[in-house]
């Protein structure tokens, strides 16, 4: 049986990759969750005033590729140490979270939280969120693999956005 996984962290166009092609994925949306507002825009959400998150939706199949598989590849895009944002994108919509669906993603998300924190490869606290999924709204058509649609000013963005920097301070080398 299929499940959903959600997962914020900073701009949605950078959550996308690293979950596709995964064996056992079978779909990846970029859209909202949380906020004050019914079926936001982006331009509603941009503004960092309606409460939303950016995130992604993943539906999997948890036979073939288990929700702790998912949390295992969703940690090295974010700097969880960070509360407020992610890397240059600072307002509230970019904060990560993992938003969990049921009982087991809450548990097994606490303990994949508490594990990274115990690992010693930061010398902040782990802050990312964990918190119960709730209505979520699919993004614009165009928002939905934008990293294949427009790949030139995805990569310029996700330059800008400083995730790669993220990812070389604390996940490319061995600690």
């Amino acid at each position: 049986m299929l499940q959903k996984a959600t997962f914020a962290g900073g701009c949605f166009w950078c959550m996308v990759s690293p979950f596709e092609e995964q064996p056992g994925i079978h779909g990846i949306v970029s859209g909202y969750m949380g906020g004050t507002i019914e079926n936001p825009t982006y331009e509603q959400v941009l503004t960092g005033e309606t409460g939303h998150l950016e995130v992604v939706q993943i539906t999997f199949d948890p036979a073939i590729f288990p929700y702790e598989k998912l949390l295992e590849l969703y940690w090295p895009q974010i700097d969880p140490t960070d509360a407020i944002g992610q890397g240059n994108d600072r307002k509230s919509q970019y904060r990560a979270a993992i938003l969990y669906h049921n009982e087991e993603q809450r548990l097994a998300a606490l303990s994949s939280r508490e594990e990274l924190a115990k690992s010693g490869r930061f010398d902040k606290p782990v802050v990312t969120a964990i918190e119960e999924a709730s209505v979520f709204y699919p993004a614009e058509e165009y928002h939905q693999n934008y990293h294949r649609k427009n790949p030139k000013f995805y990569k310029e963005s996700r330059v800008y956005s400083g995730r790669d920097a993220i990812i070389e301070k604390y996940w490319s080398k061995d600690q």
